[in-house]
């Protein structure tokens, strides 16, 4: 009986350890603090890739609608833009152009062909009278001293976006025509920028096919004349506290003439020859341009050059005009206060003929 009690006994206790280890296990896979949330993970993980498929492909379909509505605004201009000259030459192709402007319609001038051009000059080589001059024909604009405003030429990309947009009919100046426009342009001056990026410059103009007018001055004493005058000027104000670079009447000519600048004969040389330098180095690094060389004083001496200018732009002939009146008309030794000793240190030198000079 004993044995067969501790075998009853014996298989009493078996089953309450199994019992309690089945329960442990039980209790320890089934606690909720261990499964619960990696499942949540995996369907919160599931349930974004799902969301970012989603738009993936609508950005993939969206990128694709604007990529062809791209092709077709292209191919769109090129359908508006189905015009033939037979008359141009091939040659000339390159340097007609018929923009698209952004800010308003051409409609009935679309087809008319446009030239590109900058006129590069300097300080107080009549590149204001010029340009007026150029602006009085019906299809010319020249917009002016454009990169006088020192963040239009900070960089090179502000350059060529300045000149994109004006190239483009999209500048609006004065200039304006209602006419359509043949030929647009600016007037630009070679310490503005202009040498200091020559190479990329010129680069664009020989992409964009723009052509150069040279506007210059023979005689560089005159002009350091009219430097030193305006400068005066620019400080004093002399016509009714107002500073004027160019006047429309002989009286305000007159007023502004009578300043005689006393001329500093120790930097004269070296101011000529630095004036003299800049004018050759822009005509080298433009050299491969298209262009053509003008002088202030054969244009003024001859009007004729103004034709030249029409012809070079194949443009209609037309009389120009400008209401700038010259300021200073007498002989240059009457415009120097000290002329004895300007006239002593030029005399034997190179620049001994700018003392005759009237104009």
């Amino acid at each position: 009986m004993e044995g067969v009690g501790r075998e009853h006994d014996s298989s009493v206790a078996l089953p309450v350890e199994d019992f309690g280890a089945a329960k442990d296990t039980t209790s320890v896979s089934t606690k909720p603090t261990r499964r619960y949330p990696l499942a949540s993970w995996v369907a919160i993980l599931a349930l974004a890739t799902l969301v970012g498929v989603y738009i993936f492909s609508l950005s993939l379909k969206q990128n694709g609608m604007l990529f062809g509505l791209r092709q077709t605004n292209m191919i769109e201009k090129e359908r508006e833009q189905p015009c033939h000259h037979p008359g141009i030459p091939e040659t000339e192709i390159p340097l007609v152009h018929f923009p698209t402007p952004n800010t308003y319609s051409r409609k009935e001038c679309a087809c008319t062909p446009v030239r590109f051009f900058a006129i590069l000059s300097m300080q107080r080589s009549g590149s204001g009278w010029f340009e007026t001059l150029l602006n009085s024909h019906e299809n010319i604009s020249s917009n002016g001293e454009i990169f006088s405003v020192k963040d239009r030429r900070s960089n090179v990309t502000a350059i060529t976006q300045t000149l994109d947009k004006l190239y483009n009919l999209d500048w609006v100046s004065s200039a304006a025509k209602n006419e359509c426009t043949a030929a647009v342009g600016l007037k630009w001056m070679l310490n503005q920028g202009l040498m200091k990026h020559h190479q990329e410059i010129a680069e664009y103009f020989n992409r964009r096919g723009v052509s150069l007018i040279f506007l210059l001055r023979r005689n560089l004493l005159q002009r350091y004349v009219s430097i030193l005058a305006n400068d005066y000027d620019r400080n004093t104000k002399q016509l009714n506290g107002t500073h004027k670079a160019h006047v429309h009447h002989r009286g305000q000519a007159d007023v502004l003439a009578q300043y005689k600048p006393t001329i500093d004969t120790k930097s004269l040389i070296a101011e000529l020859k630095r004036s003299d330098k800049l004018a050759a180095d822009g005509l080298v690094s433009f050299k491969k341009i298209r262009s053509i060389v003008l002088y202030y004083e054969d244009v003024v001496s001859n009007r004729t050059k103004l034709t030249d200018v029409l012809d070079f732009l194949k443009l209609p002939k037309m009389k120009l005009s400008s209401r700038h009146v010259q300021i200073h008309t007498k002989r240059l030794r009457d415009h120097i206060d000290n002329w004895t000793d300007v006239s002593n240190t030029l005399n034997g030198t190179q620049y001994e003929s700018f003392l005759n000079g009237r104009r």
